[in-house]
């Protein structure tokens, strides 16, 4: 009985950003654990982090302005945002506030804005808890939670590099990716942003899936609708006029960093 009476307090959560009622078999501790465990192999499977300090140190620091946005929702989340040399277009989130861009992904971006715009729309993923949720659901906790195996265990390194491949891979629901849009617009101009970086950035991805379809339109709704709803968004929270950063300083900063 003390068993079931644990496993029903994790699973009847209060979603922090949402307020909303949901079924969560997993702990925020828990969250920390698995970002944790699985952030090494995630950067291993895309290729490494680019080996380039100042374009880290500035890809932290646009996410840590963005994170900082986030803090209402959850204040003990200790973010950390790194640029992968993978050359697919992508960024992902791991539970516990690991998340991760990629060299193609960055490639593609103009200005400071457009790349924090990804990086809120990753972290509200996280604050919302969609990340666990998809994994939950996808995955299965018990699975991710279990390969904790003793070290040296040739099969507990399969293991990991198997569901880290799943992780990489997952999918949210649309409602979950119009969700995080939201919440990432809001994170965005807490940052001292431009919300319309948030539909360059769907633009953005338009342009790339009529040139050269990827595998990102396999695991997110279409750019258009999203897009669309961000207008909306906008029109309706009137958020305040901000000037975007130059594109010499994201040039400087990123793309003259990327060979």
């Amino acid at each position: 009985m003390v068993l079931v009476g644990s496993l029903l307090c994790v699973s009847c959560a209060v979603n922090p950003v949402t307020g909303e009622n949901q079924l969560m078999l997993i702990s925020p501790a828990q969250e920390q654990q698995i970002g944790a465990q699985y952030a090494p192999e995630v950067a291993k499977q895309l290729g490494g982090p680019i080996q380039n300090s100042v374009l880290q140190n500035y890809i932290n620091s646009i996410g840590q302005r963005v994170a900082t946005a986030s803090l209402a929702h959850r204040p003990n989340l200790r973010f950390r945002y790194t640029a992968l040399n993978d050359k697919s277009i992508n960024a992902m989130a791991l539970p516990g506030g690991h998340v991760f861009i990629t060299k193609g992904l960055l490639s593609e971006m103009t200005t400071a804005d457009q790349l924090a715009a990804v990086l809120a729309h990753e972290t509200a993923h996280v604050t919302i808890r969609h990340t666990a949720i998809s994994m939950s659901n996808q995955i299965g906790m018990d699975m991710v939670l279990s390969v904790a195996a003793p070290e040296g265990s040739s099969g507990g390194a399969t293991t990991i590099s198997q569901i880290t491949n799943q992780m990489i891979h997952l999918g949210h629901s649309r409602e979950h990716e119009y969700q995080a849009d939201s919440i990432g617009t809001d994170y965005l101009v807490g940052a001292g942003f431009s919300c319309y970086a948030m539909i360059e950035m769907m633009e953005i991805l338009q342009r790339q899936n009529k040139t050269r379809p990827f595998e990102y339109f396999s695991t997110h709704p279409d750019p258009a609708k999203r897009k669309e709803n961000i207008r909306e968004q906008i029109a309706l929270k009137r958020y305040p006029a901000v000037k975007q950063t130059a594109p010499a300083n994201y040039r400087k900063f990123v793309l003259e960093n990327l060979n």
